[in-house]
C-alpha cells in the first residue's frame, strides 16, 4: 500500500487536476489566476520504474508508452478521482494512504506518489504557447499549500555562514552565559546580548565552498549581500523577504551607488531566489542551467492549480519575492548559533533556511 504524506499526494493530485483543466493557468503575486495566461496541455510525461508513460489529451486521456496506446479514461474520471484525493489530503494528517487514488493510479500506470526525476523537476508537462505558435516539454516544481508551508531553501550545514565578532567586550563568563540561552529566540536573543557588549557581526564566509561559489557565479557579492539579509533577520523581528530587503537597501551595507535610485538589492536577491527555486543547490556545482525549466506549479489551499511560468519571469520573480521568508531552523542539528574561539578569534555562524509563507 502506497503511503506519503500531503506534499507527496500533492503530487499525484496536480497529475490528476491538470489533465482534467486541460490547460495551465497562470498565477499573480497573490495566487489569483491571471486570465491571459492559460498554456494549453499536450500531454504529461511521467517516468516510471516500469518505463516512460506519457498522458496525452485526445478527446480522452490517452496513456501511452513505447508509442502504443495503453489504456484510455475520460477526462470526467480524472476530474473525479481529483476531487476524491483533495478530500483525503485535507481530512488527513501525518502519512496516510488513500486505497481508491492507488486503485486508479494502478489502473493509469502510475505505480508511485514520486515520479523518477532529477532535481528540482517534479512533473514534466508538454504545452501549446500561444504566444510563439509551438509545443515546448518543461519541467515543473510542484509546491503545495494543502499542507505545512513549503520550503524553497532547505537549512543545513551547507547554509551556514560565519561571522567573526569584532569589539566584543565580554569575557569568558559572558560567552558562557550567552550560548547557554535557551530561550524559544534562542539565536536572536544570544545575538541582542552580543550587541549589547558592544559585539559587531562581520561576515566572513560561508561554511560551504560549494555554496559560496554557487551563489559568487550568480554575482560576485552575493555571499555579502545574502549574509546582510541573514544579519538583518536574525537582529530585527522582521522575516519575510521583501521586508528584509527593503530594510537593508535603505542601510544601504553593500556601499553601491544609489545616486539614481537603482534597486540592487532587490533586483539581486531576486535573481538569487530564481535560481535557487529552479535548480541551484548549496551541495552541488551550479551551472546556471535550470533543472525545473518550466517553473513552479502551486497547488492553493481550495485546490486550484496556478503557474509561474519562467517565461513570464517578472511574474515568477515577484511571485517568489512576495510570497517567502526566513525562518531559523534546528540550531543543534546544523551547528550554528554559539559563540566559538578560533585561533584567538570569536565567530558565530548563523544559517540561511527560505520558506514559503
Amino acid at each position: 500500500m502506497l503511503t506519503g504524506n500531503k506534499g507527496e499526494w500533492s503530487e499525484i493530485y496536480t497529475l490528476f487536476k491538470v489533465l482534467s483543466d486541460q490547460n495551465l493557468y497562470g498565477g499573480d503575486v497573490d495566487y489569483n489566476k491571471v486570465e491571459k495566461l492559460i498554456y494549453p496541455i499536450i500531454k504529461i510525461i511521467r517516468n516510471e520504474a516500469s518505463g516512460d508513460f506519457e498522458y496525452e489529451l485526445s478527446g480522452d486521456i490517452v496513456i501511452i508508452s513505447g508509442g502504443l496506446e495503453q489504456i484510455r479514461f475520460p477526462i470526467q474520471t480524472f476530474t473525479e478521482q481529483a476531487g476524491i484525493l483533495l478530500t483525503k489530503i485535507k481530512e488527513s494528517n501525518g502519512s496516510f494512504s488513500s486505497p481508491e487514488t492507488e486503485e486508479f493510479m494502478s489502473a493509469i500506470k502510475c505505480k508511485s506518489l514520486k515520479a523518477k526525476s532529477t532535481s528540482k523537476t517534479d512533473i514534466n508537462i508538454e504545452i501549446y504557447d500561444k504566444r510563439i505558435n509551438q509545443t515546448a516539454q518543461l519541467g515543473f516544481s510542484i509546491k503545495s499549500q494543502l499542507g505545512g508551508d513549503s520550503t524553497l531553501l532547505n537549512a543545513g550545514k551547507t547554509t551556514n555562514f560565519i561571522f567573526r565578532i569584532d569589539n566584543f567586550k565580554g569575557n569568558a563568563q559572558d560567552i558562557k552565559r550567552i550560548n547557554e540561552i535557551s530561550s524559544t529566540s534562542k539565536i536572536k536573543d544570544r545575538l541582542l546580548e552580543i550587541q549589547n557588549l558592544d559585539g559587531n557581526l562581520v561576515f566572513v564566509g560561508s561554511e560551504n565552498s560549494m555554496f559560496n561559489n554557487n551563489m559568487i557565479l550568480i554575482d560576485s557579492l552575493m555571499p555579502n549581500l545574502i549574509s546582510e539579509v541573514i544579519k538583518q533577520f536574525y537582529l530585527t523581528k522582521m522575516n519575510t523577504v521583501k521586508s528584509l530587503v527593503e530594510s537593508i537597501a535603505i542601510l544601504n551595507p553593500l556601499n553601491y551607488d544609489i545616486q539614481h535610485s537603482h534597486t540592487f538589492y532587490e533586483f539581486k536577491v531576486k535573481k538569487f531566489l530564481t535560481d535557487v527555486a529552479l535548480g541551484m543547490m548549496p551541495s552541488k556545482i551550479w551551472t546556471g542551467v535550470y533543472d525545473a525549466s518550466g517553473g513552479y506549479l502551486v497547488v492553493k489551499s481550495d485546490g486550484e492549480v496556478v503557474c509561474y511560468h519562467i517565461y513570464n519571469r517578472n511574474i515568477f520573480e515577484d511571485y517568489l519575492y512576495h510570497n517567502t521568508r526566513l525562518e531559523t531552523a534546528s540550531s543543534s542539528r546544523h551547528g550554528f548559533g554559539k559563540i566559538y574561539n578560533e585561533h584567538g578569534e570569536l565567530y558565530i555562524k548563523l544559517n540561511l533556511q527560505i520558506r514559503f509563507s
